[in-house]
Order: C-alpha cells, then structure tokens, then sequence
C-alpha cells in the first residue's frame, strides 16, 4: 500500500483509538507524541508510513502497525474464517482495537474449522488479492496424518494433474507430496498446492481411497509458520517474510 497523509484524528479514529473527539482529548491532555513531542494539533497531518509505529506514542504506548498491516496468525482448531459463522472466530484473536479498525483486516484465503496452521491477515486489499490470485502462483504447504497407509501410488497420481475430485469436471493442477511418516501405524505426509480448492486436499485423498485425521498448513510460498509463535498468536510480517511469498 502507498503511504499515504492523512489527518491525525482521522487515522486515529481508522485504527480504533476511538472516535475524533476522543483523539482530540488525548491531544489537549498531551497524551499523543510524535518523536518525543506532545502533539498540539489534532487536525495536522502524518504520513501513515511504516515508520511511524516507532515515532508516534498514544498514552506512552506504541502505535498499531499503521494502515497496509500483514499479520501472520498460527490458527488453532476450532475456529473459522468467517464473519457469518456461529462460534469462536479468528477475528476474535485480533487485539481488541484491531477488529474496530477501518479498513477492516480480512483473512487472506481460509482455513476450515478443522484445520490449523499459518493463516495470513491484512486490512490491504490489493495484498490481498495479489497473494490469492491464480497469476501469483503462491503455493501453500500442509501437513496432513492420515487415517491409512499409503498404497504407493499416491505421490505418482497427484504429480500427474490427473486426479479428479468428486462433482467436479476439471482435473487437479499437479500437487507436491512427500512422506514424513508412514509406519508404526501413523502416516503423515506433506503437499504443496497451486490452487485452493474447496477443502482440496481432504477431498483430494478421499479420492484416492484415504481419509484426513489431522490438517496444519506449514507455509505459504516460501513462508514458514515459526515454530515459537503459538497457536492462537499473531505478529506483522517483516519485509524480508512478505517476499517470502512470492518467492
């Protein structure tokens, strides 16, 4: 996203510190700074830059991560992607000030209930979109355990864009697949995609005679979930993670 200038109440307000006139409080009580400095004007102009996390300070606290946030989110089970769903929801994980903010943060793509892992999140929208478009080739890689072992054959006929789902008329785009384990009666395998079909690779190994116990998403393009952020825990992407992505 471009940064762009915008009122200092106005962006306040955008990001959930409350309303305008509540911004203009915390001015006249000198609680907003801006590199070491009480704001004396509500109305006066900042550019909404990445940097300005680290310059502006509300009540001695560092600013939210500014308009154009990416957040990188390890998904637990039992939540969903949804706004309309009944139950707990992944919004519900955001800060408190987060889910009032405007644009609002979205997931990029989902995760169903029963499926945990790296979920991305960002209130830009053309981010959004590039990250799910079919163009950008963005890949993402899940751990799957399955309810059998492996026949053998399962790598060979999902390499071959040949597989075809149940109710649909068009075969699978090539996937990915390597065994982590399959023996002493656990078998866990990795695949990477290309496409995100509805509930792909549950129906993807129904079709091929096996049954999905367990799904976690371990990365997204080159971007791998950090085995120190919990599930249910969020933090932004660094510049060097957002390009991970398309990498």
């Amino acid at each position: 996203m471009t940064d762009q200038k915008l009122r200092l109440d106005r962006l306040l307000a955008n990001m959930g510190y409350g309303s305008r006139k509540d911004i203009q409080a915390l001015v006249k009580h000198g609680r907003i700074t801006l590199d070491g400095h009480a704001v004396t004007e509500a109305d006066m102009h900042v550019v909404a830059a990445p940097d300005l996390s680290a310059r502006l300070r509300i009540a001695g606290e560092a600013l939210d991560p500014p308009p154009g946030v990416i957040v990188m989110l390890h998904k637990p089970l039992g939540v969903t992607c949804s706004h309309k769903e009944a139950g707990p929801l992944v919004y519900d994980l955001l800060p408190l000030r987060w889910r009032a903010r405007k644009p609002a943060i979205s997931s990029v793509g989902r995760l169903d209930k029963e499926t945990s892992g790296l979920l991305l999140m960002t209130d830009d929208g053309a981010l959004l979109h590039r990250i799910i478009a079919p163009k950008s080739n963005v890949t993402k890689r899940y751990r799957a355990t399955l309810a059998r072992p492996l026949s053998g054959k399962e790598a060979d006929v999902l390499a071959s864009g040949t597989l075809m789902l149940d109710g649909e008329t068009k075969p699978l785009l090539p996937v990915v697949m390597s065994i982590e384990r399959d023996r002493d009666g656990e078998t866990i395998v990795e695949v990477t995609l290309s496409e995100g079909r509805y509930h792909q690779v549950r129906r993807m190994f129904a079709a091929l005679g096996n049954h999905v116990t367990a799904l976690h998403r371990v990365a997204i393009g080159k971007l791998l979930l950090p085995p120190d952020l919990a599930a249910g825990k969020l933090r932004p992407l660094q510049d060097s993670e957002l390009r991970a992505i398309f990498l």
